[in-house]
């Protein structure tokens, strides 16, 4: 029995801490090349439905590429306001966001007549290793790793972080900084895309219209709580998918504490461990700002 709660709880974690580990790499490899997307929250979701609907369609494999290709779209217009035409960095994340806040619900109402949320049959879901856990979470551990290591054991990897640091140098010595900072880009959306093809068609198996529940958002605080290091995010992220499996847990065995209270933990969890932080870390030092040659 006791083996048994041990297994459940380890895979409740590794569920429960993929999407936010997806995320947070992807973010950290934009941010390194300095580029913010806040608009992650809306990628998990649009992800997730594009995922549900390619996966029925075609099988689960292919749900998990278009999940992707969605939120890499996504990613082509941020680079292409930020890097190309040196926009503000934050609007077009709210946009997204604020886009999939609408896209989600609606596509459920006139795509599968459903108001709240729709289930994925067992033909469209990705299948499980011995009925418990699929391959995704520890190919997203193992993404981290390959993140890790480009960025900071590779040529490739220091260009990203010169363009980030010091875009006015890196461009000197004749890296292209906005082709850079746009493929970081496009691969740090297409990861969340990813993440949130996991949760449609692997973890919960069902699409609803708050399907990300606050993890885009939760993931940029990994970001910081990370200092920008992918390593260091799978411990952030195993925290949140630790105490997200506990919230479910308590839920089941009935406390007398409500549910809406319950489901804050990992949240709480997370936003402390982040400001315990704060101060400590160091942010690249032109994230977030549109680079103009003089």
């Amino acid at each position: 029995m006791a083996e048994s709660s041990t297994l459940l709880f380890i895979v409740g974690t590794l569920n429960a801490m993929t999407p936010i580990l997806l995320t947070a790499v992807g973010e950290i490899i934009a941010e390194r090349a300095g580029v913010v997307n806040i608009g992650l929250e809306g990628i998990i979701m649009i992800g997730a439905l594009v995922a549900a609907m390619a996966a029925e369609a075609w099988g689960p494999l292919v749900g998990l590429l278009a999940g992707t290709a969605a939120g890499a779209l996504l990613g082509v217009l941020h680079a292409v306001l930020t890097a190309y035409l040196k926009g503000d960095h934050i609007i077009p994340g709210i946009g997204v966001n604020t886009l999939a806040l609408g896209l989600v619900p609606f596509t459920l109402i006139v795509y599968w007549g459903s108001a709240g949320q729709h289930t994925i049959p067992d033909s469209a879901q990705v299948p499980k290793i011995a009925g418990y856990i699929s391959p995704l979470p520890f190919i997203a551990i193992l993404v981290a790793v390959a993140a890790w290591y480009v960025l900071f054991r590779t040529p490739l990897g220091l260009k990203l972080r010169s363009v980030g640091e010091n875009p006015v140098a890196a461009d000197t010595v004749g890296i292209l900084v906005e082709r850079t900072q746009a493929i970081a880009v496009v691969v740090g959306a297409a990861l969340a895309g990813l993440a949130g093809a996991f949760m449609s068609l692997d973890w919960l198996g069902v699409v609803t219209k708050e399907i990300a529940a606050g993890r885009g958002f939760i993931a940029l605080a990994l970001v910081v709580f990370s200092n920008w290091n992918p390593l260091q995010a799978i411990a952030g992220a195993a925290l949140f998918g630790a105490f997200d499996y506990l919230a479910q847990w308590l839920k089941v065995v009935h406390t007398a504490v409500p549910d809406a209270l319950i489901n804050t933990l990992p949240y709480i969890v997370t936003l402390a461990a982040v400001a315990g932080v704060l101060g400590r870390v160091q942010p690249p030092r032109h994230v977030g700002v549109p680079y103009r040659r003089e």
